[in-house]
């Protein structure tokens, strides 16, 4: 009856999922009782610890009831009929590369709950967002996930106090004020790409290397980020300063990364940190093409791993965990429409981890 956990997500939120499930296909019936927590752990192998969260997400949803003494029952109000009518309007800069694991995650936690997913995007024209957030509104949705644009604007934290006034409650997805400190009031769920940014600058120094780069695409959110993640390593290391270039997409394209490649040469690095994937695999030729190697000469690291594996040489990538950003940030919203105010303010940032391949020059486990 009960499935194995789903390796992308964890094994409470799995069993949670398969309970609900249970319930809805009349599994489990309006008042009858549910397995006891030691049942359900010898029949999934789970432990009591994972059974009783995954009952106490349920509680909390108002699916389920304890009764002291006699165990847990699936409720007579059935609130879960009614968070199956809610709509949950989704604003994304687009749809290509980087966010279609957001949105998985995001519409596979509103799949469970039995909530439905309206899209819109902006292709990254922020004049565009008030036009979409208002269509999605009007399109009469319970909760908004907003990706806006916070870089490069007057007054980020202007534009994202209005998006936590609109109407519905809103949870922004891998987008937060930076360094606003305890001012920050907004509910976010994102990557910590500052430590992404520093994880990466410390592999690199642990393989040996001091002159470590940072090549970076002009106009990108995560870009302020990973600076500063990039900035505090190479402070922290006491390793050499001013190491740093950043162009237009286009101008990487233009001449195949080989100013970037030029620069790189200029300062001297042994190793670089380069967003994202196709700017690192566009310099990688580069590389190869003045008659050097990677890693042999200069190794290196992307940021983001969508393409990365594909390179030449395979490159070793910092990897934001973009579906378990969408699902936990669909899941706080879910919970605020269910508790109100009583939901504390989630604030999370997730720390993306470093996927070893060839480019870097370290030992790869076969």
């Amino acid at each position: 009856m009960i499935r194995d956990a789903d390796s992308k997500g964890l094994k409470f939120e799995a069993l949670a999922d398969e309970l609900r499930r249970g319930i809805l296909a009349g599994t489990w019936t309006a008042g009858q009782k549910l397995p006891t927590e030691q049942q359900l752990a010898e029949e999934t192998g789970y432990s009591l610890t994972t059974v009783r969260r995954a009952f106490d997400d349920l509680v909390a949803e108002g699916v389920v009831v304890r009764r002291q003494g006699a165990g847990s029952f699936v409720a007579h109000t059935r609130p879960r009929e009614q968070r199956a009518r809610r709509r949950i309007g989704v604003l994304l800069p687009d749809t290509q590369l980087y966010y279609p694991r957001v949105l998985q995650g995001i519409d596979e936690s509103l799949s469970a709950a039995g909530a439905s997913l309206q899209l819109a995007t902006y292709r990254y024209d922020r004049t565009k967002e008030d036009a979409a957030i208002e269509s999605l509104l009007d399109a009469g949705v319970d909760g908004l996930l907003l990706s806006p644009t916070l870089t490069e604007i007057d007054d980020p934290d202007a534009r994202a106090q209005t998006l936590m006034q609109l109407p519905v409650p809103v949870v922004m997805v891998e987008r937060s004020l930076v360094d606003l400190g305890p001012r920050d009031r907004t509910e976010h769920v994102c990557s910590d790409h500052r430590g992404g940014a520093y994880d990466a600058v410390q592999h690199l120094a642990a393989l040996g290397h001091q002159r470590i780069a940072l090549l970076m695409r002009e106009r990108t959110p995560t870009g302020p980020a990973i600076m500063n993640g990039y900035r505090h390593a190479i402070a922290d290391l006491g390793l050499p300063s001013g190491l740093e270039f950043t162009q237009a997409k286009t101008a990487w394209e233009v001449d195949s990364a080989q100013g970037a490649f030029d620069r790189l040469r200029e300062l001297e690095a042994t190793a670089a940190l380069v967003f994202g994937d196709r700017e690192a695999t566009l310099l990688q030729g580069a590389i190869r093409r003045s008659g050097l190697s990677v890693p042999g000469d200069i190794a290196l690291v992307s940021y983001d791993d969508e393409v990365a594996d594909l390179a030449e040489v395979p490159l070793s990538a910092v990897a934001p965990p973009k579906y378990r950003i969408g699902r936990m940030a669909a899941d706080v919203l879910l919970r605020r429409l269910i508790e109100g105010d009583d939901c504390p303010l989630h604030q999370i940032r997730l720390r993306p981890r470093i996927v070893i391949r060839r480019s870097c020059g370290a030992v790869v486990a076969e």
